[in-house]
């Protein structure tokens, strides 16, 4: 399980400083992909993943409380994402890309962070 949040954590942290360095590839791909099922049973399969394996191996991490409250949070975000429905998810994905201008690096920054603690609590 450590391999899987290993894996996830250091994915995120790589995407947050694309998104820093240069945010309008990540963002241009995933508005070019909205339209596609694919981006959004990937948005739900991969935080039903990290909420499993975070769940599962907090208590042996050097956070197991926040390991487990992202892992729980993570799941909701999954079944809730599953359970809008495609035209509802493309209406989120469409709303929160529309801040990308104002707020995309800021949210890169956040995401290498969130990337970074992963690997930390693991390691």
């Amino acid at each position: 399980m450590i391999y899987i949040i290993l894996l996830f954590g250091i994915m995120i942290a790589i995407l947050g400083a694309m998104i820093i360095i240069k945010p309008d590839s990540i963002y241009n791909l995933i508005r070019n992909n909205s339209e596609s099922i694919s981006i959004h049973i990937i948005a739900v399969v991969v935080r039903l993943i990290l909420g499993i394996a975070l769940i599962t191996y907090a208590d042996s991490s050097k956070y197991p409380l926040a390991l487990k409250i992202i892992g729980w949070l993570s799941i909701s975000a999954a079944i809730i994402l599953g359970a809008i429905g495609r035209t509802r998810f493309k209406g989120l994905l469409a709303w929160a890309l529309s801040f990308t201008s104002s707020f995309g690096r800021v949210g890169g920054v956040l995401t290498l962070l969130f990337g970074s603690f992963l690997i930390y609590a693991v390691v």
